[in-house]
């Protein structure tokens, strides 16, 4: 679907003018999902953050001054040489169906002249990028033969991250946790049909399977701790995504302590992310204590993985970066 904008008015002679129109494409999110696939993004979203881009702080913008709602609007800007991107979203987690809590759209442009060139489904870039952003993330720090992946949550992400991850690792087990028992094993049974090459199976204890997982990626509303180090094996790779906000957590201070600790973004980490605000806060670990963010490890600025032994701890809140990457990537 495209819709004429003026973009440039040339003019000819003395009194004429002719006007230019771009026509700047509408991508919903059955285009997203019918065009982007695993591996080609992930080398896309390496590419992305080992190159040169700018990158402000994402704004979060409460709209009601009452301390009780959450309803939200965000702005998230990031350009590099090519293009510009700025997704925007609404959350309004008191929506009741038929309404959804989340609303996203990004909007892409041309670096070079400005012109507008898509408005493109956010939710559905939104689905791949973070998915993609925590398997690239444990292709750099998670052990080469890991073969178990333990997902923590049930939510629409959660296919995606099974199968980003089944893309950069020989996984051959992946358990699955939910608070609801019944969703776990209605995802478990429909990743099996999915992907008939894994076994995947839902699991009651969150503590079991951290006993066995190699990988433990976790992307939950919950408030309240669920992954503890003393439960995480040696040689695990954890990925925290779920959690956004400075005074919650979805691990306790012991697997920060434990953990080689890398974040998406140090700028967004730093003001959202309560799995590192609250070890600094309790004057346990500094700003020297976190390895380097995804950019650095990208562009090989800072190690991954030290050891066979080492537990690695990947926090990201979402980067713009990602969203222009996945969103150029759907618009080419």
């Amino acid at each position: 679907i495209g819709i004429p904008i003026p973009a440039v008015t040339y003019k000819i002679d003395p009194g004429q003018h002719v006007s230019h129109f771009a026509w700047m494409k509408i991508l919903d999110a059955e285009h997203v999902h019918a065009v982007l696939q695993w591996p080609a993004l992930l080398e896309t979203l390496h590419r992305a953050f080992a190159g040169a881009f700018t990158m402000p702080q994402r704004q979060v913008l409460r709209l009601d001054e009452d301390p009780a709602s959450r309803d939200a609007f965000a702005l998230l800007p990031a350009w590099n040489d090519e293009v510009i991107a700025v997704k925007a979203f609404t959350y309004f987690p008191g929506n009741e169906p038929p309404h959804p809590s989340l609303h996203s759209q990004i909007l892409l442009f041309d670096r070079r002249h400005g012109q507008p060139l898509a408005l493109i489904d956010g939710i559905s870039v939104t689905m791949w990028r973070t998915s993609g952003i925590s398997a690239l993330a444990a292709r750099l720090l998670a052990r080469a033969e890991a073969r178990t992946l333990m997902v923590l949550g049930t939510g629409q992400l959660a296919p995606f991250l099974i199968r980003a991850h089944a893309a950069v690792r020989p996984l051959e087990r992946v358990l699955v946790w939910g608070r609801d028992p019944a969703k776990a094993r209605a995802l478990a049974g429909q990743m099996a049909a999915e992907l008939p090459g894994l076994a995947i199976e839902a699991v009651g204890s969150i503590e079991q399977g951290c006993a066995v997982a190699d990988i433990i990626v976790s992307a939950t509303g919950s408030p309240d701790i669920l992954v503890r180090g003393a439960w995480v094996r040696p040689g695990t790779h954890v990925d925290l995504l779920g959690n956004h906000h400075a005074d919650h957590r979805e691990c306790d201070t012991d697997l920060v302590l434990r953990a080689d600790v890398y974040v998406d973004t140090f700028i967004n980490c730093l003001k959202e992310a309560g799995e590192i605000l609250i070890p600094l806060g309790e004057g346990v670990i500094s700003r020297d204590f976190l390895r380097g963010e995804l950019a650095d490890l990208c562009a090989g600025r800072v190690p991954g993985r030290s050891n066979d032994s080492a537990i690695t701890l990947f926090k990201s809140v979402g980067a713009a970066l990602g969203d222009l990457a996945t969103a150029r990537m759907a618009f080419r």
